[in-house]
């Protein structure tokens, strides 16, 4: 009997640093470190660790998870990139999940996910029993009345807060971050998927320059 297929999945969407190991459908390890900066220096020594705590190395990977977003720009950048990198010179294929997936799997429908968007607004998807609805961003907590009926769970970030005001049920994920996005990723056709793509729900937040660029002197 051939052996169950090894899954690395990691995410960087959010401050955090998170990874898991899955053989078939266990879990082999599950990590996650909040940190609001240095994501880029820590994923892939977190990621080795993960490897060795498994008594496995790079070479045994079948597939590659990845978080592509919403969420911070700079993190989902780091991640997929990192997959992107990984998949090329591994040569497996690397699938990228959404962080609304990876937070309403396995949780009783209709539900909705909620992902930081920062400055007091929310990334929100719905999901009933036909599938995944158009994604939104609230702000201050003005979901429409009529997003996804009444009666829905919601879960993710602030769903307390967003509860009460739409009198949905508080859920919590059933999986880790890492672990949803890695089961997810290892049932998704990989058919010559080597280039996950970020997941961004708005334009990356650009200001210009205070100063005046100096004057070239002849």
């Amino acid at each position: 009997m051939p052996p169950e297929p090894l899954i690395l999945a990691f995410d960087t969407s959010a401050a955090h640093c998170a990874a898991a190991l899955l053989s078939g459908g266990r879990v082999l390890v599950e990590r996650r470190e909040e940190m609001t900066k240095g994501q880029a220096e820590r994923l892939f020594p977190l990621l080795e660790e993960i490897l060795k705590d498994a008594g496995v190395d790079w070479k045994d990977l079948n597939r590659i998870a990845v978080g592509v977003g919403p969420g911070n720009f700079t993190g989902i950048r780091i991640s997929v990139s990192a997959a992107r990198g990984l998949a090329l010179s591994l040569g497996v294929p690397a699938v990228g999940v959404s962080g609304f997936d990876a937070l309403t799997l396995g949780l009783p429908r209709p539900v909705i996910a909620s992902v930081d968007a920062r400055a007091g607004r929310h990334y929100l998807q719905g999901y009933d029993d036909a599938g995944a609805g158009e994604p939104i961003t609230v702000s201050n907590g003005a979901i429409p009345a009529d997003y996804f009926g009444a009666g829905q769970g919601i879960v993710g970030h602030d769903a307390d807060l967003l509860a009460g005001l739409i009198g949905a049920q508080v859920l919590a994920p059933v999986h880790p971050l890492a672990v949803a996005i890695a089961r997810i990723g290892a049932k998704a056709d990989a058919t010559g998927a080597t280039r996950p793509a970020p997941y961004y729900m708005r334009p990356a937040d650009a200001a210009p320059p205070r100063d005046a660029p100096p004057v070239i002197l002849p």
